[in-house]
């Protein structure tokens, strides 16, 4: 594969007027939100897998899936290897989103439920926007932070809650995740505004391989394998759902509407993932769910309203 010129790099899509404009951001926003389904389901997936498979195992084999068909996508339509200057930014999106942040949760979710590691998710919309900020420079307005902070604010009430306020060495690894995972969504989002979002997510699983292939086989080596109905469903979804397809058409979304709006969709994650517990896993989903279902979605449309 050759390095990506210039002359063949994507460039922005022109709007041709007000109806244009309207109709990229309602798509941009849509795909988001799929991209948002997708990750809600990452939770109870890698409980279901944690069934089959040891955490280190699981992580590195459900990368190498994702990378086999993100790799295989990448050569069949003969993509040209990105720019020099993109490798950076690639290596940030492998290291947060292929592996830390899986890594991390997998290892909270062997002594948490998925209802209390649902706060990580809380918080990271208002992380990626507050790294995005730093990171390129967006000024969303002082209406759009309110808002977002409302919202987290009733995400972290209700998960605290929930917890009863006690820390653990699960929260340790899902505040460690979260910092991880919201630089490389903001990374990711920075360049799915130069090349496609499903190759952003494809190069960084790719790049990952010299580190999945060895852990994998290492950790195979040493954690048992039981193979389950759950297991594998559990790993087929993380590595295909979660890993690949649904940080494509986030990618896109981000892309589209930008990383600050984008990133508050996200406060509905912690409670599909909780009526996601409730079916797949049979959780009890608390009675307060409804209340704080009901604020984080005032404060999605009023982020989605607010102009930066």
């Amino acid at each position: 594969m050759r390095a990506q010129s210039s002359a063949t790099r994507p460039t922005a899509i022109a709007v041709d007027g007000p109806d244009t404009a309207s109709g990229i951001r309602s798509l941009g926003t849509l795909q988001a939100a799929l991209g948002v389904v997708a990750f809600s389901l990452t939770f109870p997936a890698t409980a279901w897998g944690l069934e089959g498979f040891g955490p280190w195992s699981l992580i590195a084999v459900r990368s190498i899936l994702a990378a086999v068909i993100a790799g295989g996508c990448l050569l069949a339509l003969r993509v040209p290897l990105p720019e020099r200057r993109h490798w950076f930014g690639l290596a940030v999106v492998g290291a947060g989103v292929v592996l830390g942040f899986p890594l991390l949760t997998t290892l909270a979710l062997q002594t948490s439920t998925t209802a209390h590691a649902a706060v990580v998710v809380g918080l990271l919309p208002l992380t990626t926007a507050l790294l995005s900020a730093l990171r390129i420079g967006t000024r969303p307005s002082r209406t759009f932070w309110i808002a977002a902070l409302a919202g987290a604010a009733a995400v972290i009430a209700f998960t605290v809650q929930q917890s009863g306020g006690a820390l653990t060495t699960a929260d340790a690894y899902l505040f460690g995740a979260l910092l991880v995972c919201a630089a490389g969504y903001t990374e990711g989002g920075r360049l799915a505004r130069v090349m496609p979002g499903w190759q952003v997510i494809g190069w960084a699983l790719v790049l990952c391989l010299p580190v999945t292939v060895p852990m994998a086989a290492l950790a195979l080596s040493f954690e048992p394998v039981h193979l389950t109905g759950h297991g594998v469903a559990g790993l087929l979804w993380v590595a295909v759902g979660s890993q690949f397809l649904g940080l494509v058409v986030w990618y896109r979304g981000m892309a589209a509407i930008g990383i600050p709006k984008a990133s508050q969709l996200q406060l509905a994650q912690p409670l599909l993932t909780l009526v996601w517990s409730v079916l797949l896993l049979g959780e009890h989903l608390p009675v307060a769910a409804p209340l704080t279902a009901a604020a984080v979605l005032v404060c999605i449309a009023v982020t989605q309203r607010a102009r930066g």
